[in-house]
């Protein structure tokens, strides 16, 4: 339906006639005498029939300019059909490690070996879009951390940009304690009834100001709940000169701190060997933290006010052509 937001810009409609009315009239112009043989030739002009058009058309378009430019004021827009739109009252930051060592290829993705980024990119990617009526946001951390996507509902957004993340892009090392830190200064202000972060990461902290278990406390403080995923296998295969070997690439991940934060915040700790795992932690989140199906009526909102004011600037330049050939 129709509406205005500003209905009482309809109060200036009568403005013109009022200053008609109260303003003193313009001081006239003195015409001389004209002296003429006879009136037959200015008969026509009796009853004001030889009134030029344009004497009565160009006040009536000044005044629908008006009436147009007041219309627009009160800015008229269009309310569309109700839309339900799921909100859960929930913030989840995934926090996705970008160090050196994600670079590993030691998971499997449709028969071929990628490497742990790209593995926490398929399945991360797939859980956004299940997490309709969450404000997600996205930060990856190295030797530095980053907010790469602020919380957002928009979640094909954050989808994109994690794919577009890559190994290196904040540094070579791992700094778990600055990512979290991070984490519960954006979140700690928001007014969300429930607040997650999902840190993912394949090694130990070995960068940055915060000490990891620190930044659980600040969390632990804050509200926030820290879901923490362990990502590496427990053995691979290597190539070398005098044939393939087998070794842990997983050596460096630090089980231990990922515990203690996720036990600080009432959170849970995973550990990711294979995509199998991986995908399974995410329907495990899933189970823990589920999507409310309450839903809250919308209506979209489209703004009409361009079309009255594109028309009354359209009268007004009428008008002023007129002016300006009268003058002329």
């Amino acid at each position: 339906m129709l509406e205005f937001a500003w209905p009482w810009c309809f109060l200036a409609l009568p403005l013109p006639w009022l200053f008609r009315r109260l303003l003193p009239a313009a001081p006239g112009l003195d015409f001389g005498a004209l002296r003429v043989p006879d009136l037959e030739d200015f008969r026509h002009l009796e009853d004001g029939a030889g009134v030029p058009v344009h004497a009565h058309t160009f006040p009536l378009l000044a005044l629908l300019g008006w009436v147009l430019l007041v219309l627009a004021a009160s800015n008229p827009r269009w309310l569309g059909e109700p839309i339900g739109v799921t909100d859960t009252g929930r913030d989840l930051m995934l926090a996705v490690d970008l160090s050196e060592s994600m670079e590993v290829e030691d998971f499997l993705l449709e028969g071929e070996p990628v490497d742990r980024l790209v593995a926490t990119k398929a399945v991360a990617k797939a859980f956004i879009e299940r997490r309709e009526g969450d404000r997600i946001g996205l930060l990856v951390f190295g030797e530095q951390a980053y907010l790469n996507a602020p919380l957002t509902h928009d979640r094909a957004t954050v989808a994109k940009l994690l794919d577009e993340t890559a190994i290196g892009l904040a540094g070579r090392s791992t700094a778990i304690g600055d990512a979290l830190g991070l984490a519960v200064k954006r979140l700690r202000e928001q007014d969300a009834t429930h607040k997650v972060v999902i840190l993912m990461t394949d090694g130990a902290n070995t960068a940055g100001q915060v000490k990891p278990l620190r930044a659980a406390r600040l969390a632990a403080n804050a509200g926030l709940k820290v879901y923490t995923i362990g990502i590496g296998a427990d053995e691979m295969m290597v190539r070398q000169l005098f044939g393939d070997i087998r070794v842990n690439p997983s050596t460096d991940l630090d089980e231990k701190t990922l515990q203690g934060i996720a036990a600080a915040t009432s959170g849970r700790y995973f550990r990711a060997r294979d995509l199998e795992s991986l995908e399974e932690i995410y329907a495990e989140l899933d189970r823990l933290e589920p999507v409310a199906r309450g839903e809250q009526q919308l209506r979209p909102i489209r703004a009409l006010y361009f079309w009255p004011l594109a028309l009354a600037a359209l009268c007004a330049g009428v008008v002023l052509w007129r002016q300006c050939r009268s003058a002329a």
